[in-house]
């Protein structure tokens, strides 16, 4: 295994991920507590850090220069996020979902957003269609600068917006814990081989959002997630890198 005093450390580039300020829900989160999150959730999005793989507060302390009490900070808010799993005694390793939980978090979004679509048709106003173009816009650059832990990221914050346009709180707190746990199970279970497809489905959604045609679109957005589902290799085994290899560069 490479050392970490010889690997080289993060340089704090900033990334489509990477937070600049302290993001909403964060609050009391220091600067590098955040940079070790993001890190940690780009290594993971990329497939450098496959499930299972150990997260050792001493590499982290090493490789960032930080105190123990940073890393804990920063672990337990990737364990809220449903990014890694802390077991008591034994430290964290990033979550391993099961081919059971992959198929429950799909059909609780499915079930879930059935009910949001046609809510976001009901509240909608030239704002929010502005908004939610906007976010394909993301989207789309973020696919043709082959840029996949991004990719992935703006894939399920469009999916928030609509929770969001959708009016309803509890909805939209019930999204914010099904997205993070898809999102890591797509990055974990997708072939990373495979070129990044495009958005045509949410383009698709929003022209039939723009039309109020609320069964066509919800028929659509449980199709868009069925397939997504259906994309995923469960089980794959990959290598696993030391982090210090995993977060060069992050």
């Amino acid at each position: 295994m490479t050392k970490l005093t010889s690997a080289r450390r993060p340089t704090g580039r900033a990334s489509a991920a990477t937070p600049t300020e302290t993001p909403p829900g964060k609050r009391g989160a220091t600067a590098i507590d955040l940079r070790i999150h993001s890190a940690v959730v780009n290594a993971v999005m990329s497939h450098r850090l496959p499930p299972g793989t150990r997260l050792g507060e001493a590499e982290f302390c090493e490789l960032y220069q930080v105190s123990r009490t940073t890393v804990r900070k920063a672990l337990q808010r990737l364990a809220h996020d449903h990014i890694v799993s802390l077991r008591p005694n034994r430290g964290a390793v990033v979550a391993s979902p099961t081919p059971q939980e992959a198929r429950d978090i799909f059909a609780a979004r499915r079930a879930l957003e059935r009910e949001i679509v046609p809510l976001v048709i009901r509240h909608m106003t030239p704002a929010s269609l502005r908004r939610i173009r906007a976010a394909l816009e993301a989207e789309e650059q973020a696919r043709h600068g082959g840029d996949r832990a991004a990719w992935i990221r703006l894939g399920g914050e469009f999916h928030l917006l609509l929770a969001e346009l959708a009016g309803n709180a509890v909805m939209q707190r019930f999204m914010v814990e099904l997205v993070s746990r898809s999102s890591l199970i797509i990055a974990l279970y997708e072939n990373p081989g495979v070129p990044m497809c495009g958005n045509d489905e949410h383009d698709q959604l929003l022209a039939l959002i723009e039309q109020g045609d609320a069964a066509r679109a919800t028929a659509l957005i449980e199709h868009h997630l069925l397939e997504i589902e259906g994309r995923l290799h469960l089980g794959a085994a990959e290598r696993k890198l030391s982090l210090a290899e995993a977060l060069a560069g992050c």
